[in-house]
């Protein structure tokens, strides 16, 4: 019978060692997207208009869906100043629009916007615009993260909750059909293939339920909107969640029939492997894995892998992941039960068994480190990213998780090796010591055999041309031996093999709790944006100029009341002709009227200018409608600030104009 030859501890630190090097060192090429993020509006963050925009656009880097509530346009007043739901443009996905009221006032709005982007994810955010000059404002937008929510929060335990479900459904399932234990370690596996399956069904339906607030950020009570579940089961995360409800209502047909199978070989310790393997043959296997893959699917066609490039590829190997994940740690976790059960004296699972699960554990780490080399090649991006960004932070903190893993796990391999080796002494064999010149090697409960005699002949004839055998005892020099056999030990023959599994108990025990961790950093590596998204969300952002820039100088004519602030405006502040807009602040934050202000432009570098802006009072703001600039770069602005006949002061401030589109 082949048990299979677990894997070296060499071979395991290498292979961690390797795993670790190329998830860094890959992470360096192509781009990839999850996780939108805003990379343009119009009107721009921070821009003061002459007149009111008729509506507000947002683009994003990805494809988005929107709510009712996804885009909001607060006055100062904080009243809402767009009547109708946002819409996509053109039907670009990764736009919303927003119409706003026909008349509005002048001063500062605030526009909060909340959407899904294409990986089941809500992002947040707000930015500011002014028509006419900037005021005060009474909106007040949520700042926090956007999974800061109760619905959020409890979204985010009951979706660890499903991860860990999965696991235990699949490595129990696995653990039966490849390991083959034997009859008396199927009780408690029928324990977890139960538990694993109920934490499933709980948690879908929780998620489900809780979908709706945990998208728009709104409360509990929600989460029983007919309106709301609605929207959720239109959407492709809601799709995937009910898809698993489904599935686990099939499977508990299918988990009736194992468990069928399991009470069948329930009590028949003597089965033998051949039986095992009819009772487990081909078709199970093939429905038990059909069954996992659609499983599994129903996580990577709503997260991370279904957004981005290379999507073919990423979701299945997504899927290979979760599933990996789940032989490996579900595996782990159900041999831990089985060698518990009756600690400290439990023999019901064969050596056998173990050593299979080792070679079968190895492989599933194996694909585990594959496939996450992909995974964070596609989400990190770089080495600074690891660093410099919270998804790669929590990265490096699950590779050590990992790496800490197989550590553990080398020391299981060992205990594993070592009982997989020991070959325990055939049942009713006793060896008897004999005096020091002999051992005989006797079959307990036979009679010891008489003095042969010839079979035609008196006793004394000779055997087969030995010497004559007399019935008096031969005259020996050596001490008489006792005809009865030695007393026998009564301690178990098989100690040795205890105390191994002792040893395997507890290394496995401190694997599987390091299991949970990695799985627990898993699922918070799942609800935080991946590097490579804050990365294009910058360079978006860095590519799609601001079609204003907004410029804070300061000024200070040394006396009291002569110090303040002039906020300058520049549209869209590329080469070509330009727009320009000044407010004036007092020093605590009000509105100043002074009675001239100048704006002059040179080009150091160049030698240009002074180009005179030829600023006109606008009643409240100055304003410029055709200033030209010439050339690209870093140019110097010269602001003359005159509050009296007699005070005035020139500060100055420098700005980047960049080239015509």
């Amino acid at each position: 019978m082949h048990t299979g030859s677990p894997p070296t501890r060499t071979s395991l630190t290498v292979l961690a060692l390797v795993a670790a090097v190329l998830a860094l060192i890959l992470g360096g090429a192509g781009s990839a997207f999850a996780h939108a993020g805003l990379s343009g509006a119009d009107p721009a963050d921070g821009a003061v208009l002459k007149t009111a925009p008729q509506q507000v656009t947002l683009t994003f880097t990805e494809s988005v869906s929107l709510s009712d509530e996804a885009v909001r346009v607060l006055s100062p007043e904080n009243e809402r100043a767009n009547p109708r739901p946002a819409q996509h443009v053109d039907g670009k996905g990764n736009t919303a629009r927003v119409e706003l009221s026909g008349t509005l006032p002048q001063g500062t709005y605030t526009v909060a916007w909340r959407v899904v982007s294409a990986d089941g994810h809500p992002i947040s955010g707000a930015f500011v615009f002014s028509i006419g000059k900037p005021s005060e404002t009474a909106a007040v937008v949520a700042t926090g993260s956007p999974d800061d929510t109760a619905a959020g929060r409890l979204y985010g335990f009951f979706r660890h909750v499903a991860y860990s479900g999965l696991a235990l459904l699949v490595g129990a399932v696995a653990f039966v059909v490849v390991c083959r234990p034997g009859a008396g370690a199927l009780r408690p596996v029928r324990k977890v293939l139960t538990t694993g399956w109920a934490a499933l069904m709980v948690s879908g339906v929780a998620l489900l339920l809780l979908r709706g607030p945990y998208e728009a950020a709104g409360p509990l009570s929600s989460a029983f909107d007919p309106s709301g579940l609605g929207r959720t089961a239109a959407g492709r995360p809601g799709i995937a969640l009910i898809a698993r409800l489904v599935l686990l209502a099939v499977g508990a047909l299918l988990l009736k029939r194992f468990s069928a199978r399991l009470d069948g070989q329930d009590g028949q310790d003597g089965q033998d492997e051949g039986s095992r393997r009819r009772d487990f043959g081909t078709g199970v296997r093939l429905v038990g894995a059909a069954f996992a893959l659609a499983l599994a699917l129903t996580w990577a066609a709503a997260e991370h892998a279904s957004a981005g490039i290379q999507v073919p590829l990423a979701v299945p190997v997504a899927v290979l992941h979760l599933l990996a994940m789940g032989v490996w740690l579900g595996g782990l976790i159900t041999l831990l039960v089985v060698l518990w059960r009756r600690a400290p004296d439990a023999r019901d699972i064969p050596a056998s068994a173990i050593g299979r699960f080792s070679t079968l554990a190895f492989t599933a780490v194996a694909t585990l480190v594959g496939t996450g080399v992909y995974q964070s090649w596609r989400q990190v991006g770089s080495w600074e990213a690891l660093s410099t960004t919270s998804y790669g932070r929590i990265l490096s903190v699950k590779i050590a998780a990992v790496i800490l893993v197989l550590w553990a796990a080398s020391f299981s391999r060992r205990w594993t090796v070592r009982l997989v080796r020991e070959v325990p002494p055939a049942k009713g064999t006793l060896t008897v010591p004999v005096p020091r010149r002999a051992r005989v090697a006797q079959t307990v409960g036979a009679p010891i055999s008489p003095p042969a005699a010839d079979p035609g002949g008196e006793p004394g004839a000779s055997v087969a041309g030995g010497p004559p055998v007399s019935d008096e005892p031969p005259v020996s020099d050596e001490p008489p031996v006792s005809e009865e056999p030695p007393p026998v030990s009564e301690e178990p023959l098989v100690s040795e093999a205890d105390g191994q599994r002792r040893g395997l108990r507890r290394t496995v025990t401190a694997e599987a709790v390091l299991g949970v961790v990695v799985l627990a950093i898993t699922t918070l590596l799942t609800g935080t944006q991946p590097s490579r998204a804050a990365d294009e969300k910058a360079a978006a952002a860095t590519v799609q100029e601001p079609r204003a820039k907004v410029l804070m100088v300061p000024f200070d004519m040394g006396t009291a009341g002569r110090r303040g602030t002039v906020q300058v405006t520049l549209a869209p502040g590329r080469v070509g002709e330009n727009t320009v807009e000044a407010v004036v602040y007092t020093a605590d934050g009000g509105l100043a009227t002074v009675p001239e202000l100048r704006l002059t432009l040179t080009q150091d570098d160049l030698d240009i200018g002074p180009l005179d802006a030829k600023l006109k009072n606008q009643k409240g703001y100055w304003a410029a409608y055709d200033l030209r600039l010439p050339v690209p770069g870093v140019w110097t602005l010269n602001l003359t600030v005159r509050t009296t006949d007699i005070d005035q002061v020139t500060v100055h401030d420098s700005v980047r104009i960049t080239p015509s589109p």
